[in-house]
């Protein structure tokens, strides 16, 4: 189950990158408006790596961090994009977001797997 977890948070990384570095036509749009998307999409980024690695979740809420800020900066020299702090903001704590909703559902599950237990 975790190899398949991890090879859906990998895929979804993939997808955000397309997303975020391809061409502006070729990227999704939905009503949510830009800083929607970004913010979705993180929190889909924070929570499937946080399933995925769930012994190493800061260490991955970091890397993912890290890797927001690179994404950012790469826009700078892809054509039609722009790098904006805002959006590096956005999906900065919006990742943070999905990694927290994953270390929350782990300790209630064991903190209820306790208290059955007793």
């Amino acid at each position: 189950m975790i190899i398949l977890l991890r090879l859906a948070a990998w895929l979804l990384a993939a997808a955000v990158t397309f997303a975020t570095l391809g061409p502006a036509n070729s990227r999704p749009h939905s009503n949510l408006g830009q800083g929607g998307e970004h913010a979705l999409a993180f929190v889909l980024i924070g929570l499937a790596f946080g399933f995925a690695y769930p012994h190493h979740r800061l260490r991955a809420a970091v890397i993912a961090v890290v890797m927001t800020a690179v994404l950012e900066i790469l826009q700078l020299w892809t054509p039609g994009r722009h790098a904006r702090l805002r959006d590096f903001a956005v999906d900065a704590v919006a990742a943070c977001i999905g990694f927290a909703i994953t270390a929350f559902l782990a300790w209630a599950t064991t903190a209820r797997r306790g208290a059955t237990q007793s």
